[in-house]
């Protein structure tokens, strides 16, 4: 009987994923591990990057980098021999109205979610086209985007302005590598529980905009994404290229 169903399986592939000490990057990168792959981990905090090893009791190759240094980053990039999967999560945001956005607020959503996401990609393609049969093992790039990347909401002008922008640069970048096998799509969570958002959730009033305005009625979890992920990641995934998977319960379907 002819089989239908393709496993996800990573045995072999390396995966690199940036902002990996805390929420869906740490989430994502335990669950790219629990399907066979090497981990490369990029973060700011070594204690976390040294828990995140005693996580997964294996021995993992840990970044301890600031995506914004470019200088320090590329350096650590070109020494990796091999890559196959990048998760491009690092990420922030600064919630203020339109009228009030101030002006480091905008530099540093500028400068973290859109300027360091492009070359962090650019770093990793680099890399991953010197193996010399890319083309046949092929290669997974998973941009962490949002669903203010899709739809506006309050307070989030400058952080929408940088997530559809990461929504161009994944189609962008789908067209251009596409000769090469590499794949680009991006995920596009609701609100996640993670730990940055407790502070956002513990706000009565916040969560109840929140969890109104989801049909499914509940916040995602870093379950939630980090599966996404490792299913793009993975040859399952293998004709998805160029477009995203909505985490959302619902909320851009109205």
């Amino acid at each position: 009987m002819t089989k239908f169903l393709k496993d996800i399986n990573l045995k072999g592939k390396v995966a690199v994923v940036s902002g990996a000490t805390k929420g869906i990057g740490r989430s994502t990168a335990i669950a790219l591990h629990q399907v066979g792959a090497s981990i490369i981990a990029i973060g700011r905090n070594i204690n976390e990057l040294k828990s995140l090893k005693k996580k997964l009791r294996i021995r993992i190759q840990s970044i301890e980098c600031d995506v914004n240094n470019y200088e320090k980053l590329s350096k650590a990039i070109n020494k990796i021999k091999k890559i196959d999967i990048l998760v491009n999560n690092a990420g922030t945001n600064l919630p203020e109205p339109f009228l009030k956005v101030k002006k480091t607020s905008l530099e540093t959503l500028l400068e973290v979610n859109t300027k360091s996401a492009f070359n962090l990609a650019k770093l990793c393609t680099d890399k991953m086209l010197k193996l010399k049969n890319r083309k046949k093992v092929g290669g997974s790039i998973i941009n962490t985007s949002s669903m203010f990347g899709l739809v506006a909401g309050p307070n989030r002008t400058v952080y929408s302005m940088t997530k559809f922008g990461i929504e161009g640069l994944t189609k962008g970048m789908a067209i251009d590598l596409a000769k090469f096998n590499i794949r680009v799509n991006s995920v596009c969570p609701t609100f996640v529980a993670t730990p940055r958002a407790t502070k956002y959730l513990a706000d009565k009033a916040f969560k109840k905009y929140a969890l109104s305005n989801i049909p499914l009625g509940r916040i995602a979890t870093e379950s939630d994404v980090a599966t996404a992920i490792t299913f793009l990641s993975s040859s399952a995934s293998s004709m998805i290229t160029g477009t995203n998977i909505i985490i959302d319960g619902g909320w851009t379907a109205k």
